[in-house]
């Protein structure tokens, strides 16, 4: 079965063996069937996440298209349940329709809402951790369903249990815990600065401002983009100390790259660290946007998205991230990892690692 039709990227070679899963219990069957094989299995969601190699993958790839959203009142809490299969930016304006606030601004991001938990979807200023209530899941040793709370799926900064434990479960819904009536929260400069004029921004107006900025980033797919064939940001914003990050700062000053340190940007976490901009170091490293390296290239809107420009392999971007990572790298001593899951490739280590 052929996988590039089905990932952003339209790239990578075929599954031995593909099931789409229309029912848990098909999800389940699967499994047993993929087990007595002895096949390694791979859950496919939306594609809109993941570098699929060139020479495909030898086992099952299970994808999940399971519909179907339900609502119900809980207290002061709207309780939205989401199929795994359900489109996930259908799933955001079903909860702003309803005036329910807490994923307005997850508006617009690829995939399905199985999905979003696996690596804690977030963007302008909201991430899936914020309202996610509990997941139901499948346990791929037992084969048994149950429901996992969200404070034990060890969130972190695109990163959860599900990620760094791969073959332990599979999400088969979620459940997030929405506020009716409840004003957003415009925790992100750029989409509070967008919506400046407006004294008390609506639900659907937020969603509209994330919709329009993440347009202009070619980060809605619009089948006439030519920045189109992508995964969104291919990395990561790097979390350093306190002091790597002043030193950057320090460096960015002494290079003449900004006036002042605080032209640096930084968001200083909870537990000391700092989050620092990766679309800016690669673009202050050098790495501009429009570049190309054949049939791959950086998008000409988003320092951070890759694109596949239609002809092109999987070697070849790779070959093009592992040149933004190693340019970034000699420049300012930071790695930044990649945001895609790899399925029949491995991402290539440092030269020195």
């Amino acid at each position: 079965m052929p996988l590039a039709p089905l990932t952003t990227f339209e790239l990578g070679g075929p599954a031995r063996f593909f099931c789409q899963a229309t029912t848990s219990e098909n999800v389940g069957w699967a499994l047993r069937w993929a087990g007595d094989q002895n096949l390694p299995v791979f859950v496919l969601g939306g594609g809109s996440n993941v570098v699929v190699g060139d020479g495909g993958f030898a086992g099952l790839v299970l994808q999940l298209v399971v519909r179907g959203t339900e609502f119900r009142s809980q207290g002061d809490h709207v309780v939205l349940e989401a199929q795994a299969g359900e489109p996930w930016d259908d799933v955001v304006a079903a909860a702003v329709a309803r005036d329910l606030a807490g994923i307005e601004c997850l508006s617009g991001i690829p995939g399905t809402a199985g999905a979003t938990p696996i690596q804690n979807v977030g963007a302008y200023g909201q991430e899936v951790a914020d309202t996610l209530r509990s997941l139901r899941v499948l346990d791929r040793r037992t084969l048994e369903a149950r429901e996992l709370p969200a404070a034990d799926c060890g969130f972190a900064y695109r990163n959860s249990i599900f990620k760094r434990e791969p073959g332990q479960a599979i999400v088969l819904s979620v459940c997030f815990a929405l506020r009716p009536g409840a004003r957003p929260v415009l925790a992100y400069r750029e989409l509070a600065n967008a919506l400046a004029d407006r004294a008390r921004p609506s639900l659907s107006e937020v969603r509209e401002a994330v919709l329009d900025l993440r347009r202009k980033k070619s980060m809605v797919y619009d089948a006439s983009d030519p920045n189109r064939r992508s995964a969104g940001s291919f990395f990561t914003n790097p979390i350093v100390s306190a002091d790597v990050a002043a030193a950057v700062s320090t460096q960015a000053v002494g290079e003449r790259l900004v006036q002042a340190p605080e032209e640096v940007p930084q968001f200083p976490l909870p537990d000391g660290h700092v989050k620092l901009a990766a679309g800016w170091l690669v673009e202050r490293a050098g790495v501009k946007r429009g570049l190309r390296m054949g049939a791959v290239g950086v998008s000409s809107r988003h320092a951070l998205a890759l694109v596949h420009h239609g002809g092109g392999c999987t070697a070849d971007l790779i070959r093009l991230a592992v040149h933004v990572r190693d340019t970034v790298a000699a420049r300012f001593g930071i790695t930044l990892q990649p945001e895609p899951v790899f399925l029949g490739v491995a991402w290539p280590p440092l030269p020195s690692e």
